[in-house]
């Protein structure tokens, strides 16, 4: 549902910077080979930008292949991009699976018990599942043994009811070694399986961070997620490639003074120091600013507001004192602006792609593009 920009931005919402998040993808191809494809991940709702917006204008860019996490990610990317490859890279439920091999979804397979089940549903759906294998090389997490893989692999190839059109894994980014040591063991997979006269069209294991960690490796795909969002890999060099393209902004619903000693809202161990003006702010734990006690800090007028108390499901306070052209309606930026998304993640000690996807569901999602507002998303319809 659109609503009007005054509507939107009256309480608590968030900016997508379209412009951002177009250059952020255009840097993330300018590190690929010309034969490796860049594969764009949506899932948790774009990290919390919106996947439908997000895919569209990354489809204006050129991009058809996305990654999601689950089939009712995949159906609405299929809506938003009826063009778009969609590569399920988690368990797709029993009752799933046919609707998705009939969408022609990509499906990843990571054990020899899913893929009967996958090669059933393509029977009852009579129709041949596309399938990426996901081999378990380190991560301990999802994927097929390498033991058990080639033997795995080869069967599911010749069951007549899939078409096998990739193999991953994902690593685990602990040290170089082991990184090594992950991405070997895919590619001896990969040359097994090619001696038995089964060939992977289509072969991938880095994500954001391995692609420029690792420029050697990107075989023929990169799954890059992070990265698009502004959310680059530690110690990067050029952290200039990529930019945040979330803002998440509230304004001040009233200022009252409050004498020192007291507390506020529910915190019943920091009393305040000093006499202080406090504002309190539209926008609470449910709108995905974590729940700090008397940690963090916003951004007022280009200064800093120490947050005070505990903040609220639907409210937080934070301390004005010492920024006295602070009014009632003022805009607030929760995340963005000089504070970043390390800063904020740290703070509450957050994954940083957490950070950007936990931002709730009532938030608005503001679409600009160079600077200005170019669609309205109300998430709550």
């Amino acid at each position: 549902m659109t609503i009007s920009y005054s509507e939107a931005v009256s309480r608590c919402w968030a900016e997508v910077d379209l412009t951002r998040l177009v250059q952020n993808y255009r840097n993330a191809l300018s590190h690929l080979k010309p034969e490796t494809q860049l594969i764009c991940v949506l899932k948790a709702d774009a990290y919390g930008l919106g996947l439908p917006k997000v895919a569209r204008r990354l489809r204006q860019e050129g991009q058809r292949f996305f990654a999601v996490a689950s089939y009712n990610e995949a159906a609405q990317l299929r809506r938003a991009v009826p063009d778009s490859e969609a590569l399920i890279l988690g368990l797709c439920g029993e009752s799933q699976l046919i609707p998705a091999i009939r969408a022609g979804m990509l499906l990843t397979v990571f054990s020899e018990d899913y893929a009967r089940r996958v090669i059933h549903a393509a029977q009852q759906a009579r129709q041949t599942a596309r399938v990426h294998v996901k081999l378990e090389t380190g991560l301990n997490r999802l994927g097929l043994e390498p033991e058990e893989a080639v033997d795995a692999v080869q069967c599911i190839a010749r069951s007549g009811h899939v078409r096998l059109e990739g193999l991953f894994t994902h690593l685990a980014l602990r040290s170089r070694e082991s990184d090594r040591a992950q991405l070997d063991l895919l590619t001896s997979c990969r040359d097994q399986l090619a001696e038995r006269g089964i060939t992977i069209p289509m072969v991938h294991a880095l994500d954001s961070i391995g692609m420029v960690r690792y420029p050697e490796d990107h075989l023929d795909a990169v799954r890059t997620g992070a990265w698009l969002y502004g959310v680059y890999p530690r110690g990067y060099a050029h952290p200039e490639e990529s930019q945040l393209t979330l803002t998440v902004k509230t304004r001040i619903a009233q200022l009252h003074r409050v004498s020192a000693g007291e507390c506020l809202g529910y915190d019943e161990t920091h009393p305040l120091a000093r006499n202080s003006i406090v504002a309190t702010l539209s926008a609470g734990y449910i709108d995905g600013y974590p729940r700090l006690c008397n940690t963090g800090s916003v951004e007022i007028h280009g200064q800093r507001a120490p947050v005070v108390g505990l903040v609220c499901m639907d409210q937080m306070m934070v301390d004005v004192t010492d920024i006295p052209d602070a009014q009632e309606d003022d805009e607030v930026i929760l995340l963005g602006g000089s504070i970043g998304v390390d800063e904020y993640a740290a703070a509450a000690s957050l994954n940083r792609n957490e950070s950007l996807a936990r931002t709730g569901r009532r938030v608005p999602r503001v679409y600009l593009e160079n600077g200005q507002a170019v669609d309205i998303i109300e998430t709550l319809d």
